[in-house]
């Protein structure tokens, strides 16, 4: 299949080089874990953490005489995924032999799919800070995981864990489109937030059950592309980075030097931030594809197809529309908010009934940020949404002040309880008396003669007395009545 380039050059984002620019040419290949208690062409169990080859059946060890069978939610899960990234989904597909030898590979092929995947063409809009880049996918694959090899347990041994063998991997490709490190990561977040919204993979690379080999070369701006290194299992979305912005300089040095690029494989070694060569890359024709004797063609009718996207979960970028619309909200906050799904239910059941904005505000800013300050998910969040509503109402209907609301958020942080009921007992709520805030206001006017002449003459001041007013109230007088007895006694309109 030609490869085609899709994309107008960018001079913001070519690469200066010794003897002119350059460009970075990128695509992926990201493999997730499905998410599926069952291997895909076994019953064996998919737990994380287990004991070394406790959940290994005889067709994942390939014991003679043992079949493969086709695991259905391993297919609707695939399915889903096409469907989220708007892609074709093939009423018809074929599983492949893709031959090689390796230990922790028992049959001596992966059962995999070539040129009759499961999922066709499909695409993925990217929003970088200055534009939207739709990057292409190539198509989305059904296939087995390998084992894995264990070397650093004996000083003369390797052993072999076949808990991985069989696990049911979607090897997702996108085209040639990705034009910078920053649009590579942006692009892993976003399939990984697409994947995790659809709930076909949990995404979390630090286990294992999502990785990516990067495809990096270099050109002259517009040029033919260059040949390619593929940087394989890179497992977390800051190293994809680095190890993209290493190869590309890497390439762009050889190649000004006279040299040329040899296609090959390399590992990307975090502790030094480089990469290294691992062997010469193959071809399709090197690994002798031919279709699974022992599995039939996949097919499925389009009834079944429709009946999968009926009942879809609304996606991120839906999401975020939807809130800009419906909410109001700028779209900075709702890319903040539609990151994980559980953060945006989160935000709506706080957001029922209240003002958005606010909610929003509350959320991002104090409810978010304790979190990562805290180093907690959200399902370890000490504050329900409940509470944090609560929060809110107590400010909004004139109760207590934004200054006080902190202060309670603090109390039910770390102590719990209802808003409101704190508030009563603790004697937080705001003082609207007149009288009670005139009598501090004019204190501090008395005390401070010789600002009350440089407020008249510069009225941004008035703000340090409002701030002072706040101060010997406790934070409980009302910002907007001390605001209002300053201007008028002070003289300012």
């Amino acid at each position: 299949m030609a490869i085609v380039d899709t994309r107008t050059p960018d001079p913001k984002k070519f690469i200066k080089g010794a003897t002119g620019d350059w460009e970075m040419v990128i695509g992926m290949e990201v493999h997730a874990q499905v998410t599926s208690k069952a291997k895909l062409f076994s019953g064996a169990s998919t737990e994380f953490g287990a004991e070394p080859n406790a959940n290994v059946s005889l067709v994942d060890a390939a014991m003679p005489g043992t079949l493969p069978v086709i695991n259905e939610e391993c297919v609707a899960q695939a399915i889903r995924t096409g469907l989220g990234l708007k892609a074709e989904i093939n009423l018809k597909s074929v599983f492949d032999r893709k031959n090689y030898f390796y230990p922790d590979l028992p049959q001596g092929y992966q059962i995999s799919q070539f040129k009759q995947p499961i999922v066709g063409e499909g695409k993925i809009l990217l929003d970088m800070p200055e534009e939207q880049v739709e990057i292409g996918v190539e198509r989305l694959h059904l296939e087995q995981d390998a084992g894995k090899s264990l070397h650093d347990q004996h000083p003369t041994m390797s052993f072999v864990d076949l808990n991985r063998s069989g696990v049911a991997l979607m090897e997702i490709v996108s085209k040639p489109d990705l034009r910078s490190s920053d649009e590579a990561k942006a692009y892993l977040a976003k399939l990984r937030m697409i994947l995790r919204y659809l709930g076909t993979c949990d995404g979390n690379m630090d286990q294992g059950s999502m990785r990516a080999d990067v495809n990096v070369s270099v050109r002259r701006p517009g040029g033919e592309f260059g040949t390619r290194c593929e940087i394989k299992n890179v497992n977390s979305i800051r190293f994809v980075g680095q190890a993209i912005e290493y190869e590309a300089r890497r390439q762009i040095g050889i190649l000004e030097d006279g040299g040329t690029i040899d296609q090959e494989t390399r590992l990307f070694d975090p502790v030094k931030g480089e990469t290294r060569s691992m062997r010469s890359k193959e071809e399709a024709h090197d690994y002798r594809y031919f279709p699974d004797p022992d599995l039939l063609p996949l097919e499925f009718d389009q009834a079944y197809v429709d009946s999968l996207a009926h009942d879809l979960p609304e996606l991120p970028d839906e999401k975020k529309k939807r809130f800009v619309a419906d909410y109001g909200l700028t779209a900075y906050d709702a890319d903040i908010l539609v990151v994980e799904k559980a953060s945006a239910d989160f935000f709506e059941e706080v957001a029922k009934g209240r003002d958005a904005k606010l909610s929003a505000n509350w959320v991002i800013n104090e409810f978010f940020g304790r979190l990562n300050k805290e180093g907690l998910d959200l399902d370890q969040s000490p504050v329900s949404a409940a509470q944090l509503g609560g929060i809110i109402d107590l400010v909004r209907d004139g109760t207590i002040s934004g200054k006080i609301a902190k202060d309670l958020f603090e109390i039910v942080w770390t102590e719990g309880g209802s808003p409101a009921e704190i508030v009563e007992t603790r004697g937080m709520k705001q003082v609207t008396d007149l009288g009670a805030i005139e009598k501090v206001v004019d204190e501090i006017i008395a005390g401070n003669p010789d600002k009350v002449e440089q407020a008249r003459a510069k009225p941004g001041l008035l703000g340090w007395f409002v701030g002072q007013v706040m101060k010997a109230s406790g934070g409980k007088a009302n910002p907007q009545a001390v605001n209002d007895l300053l201007k008028a006694k002070i003289g300012i309109e």
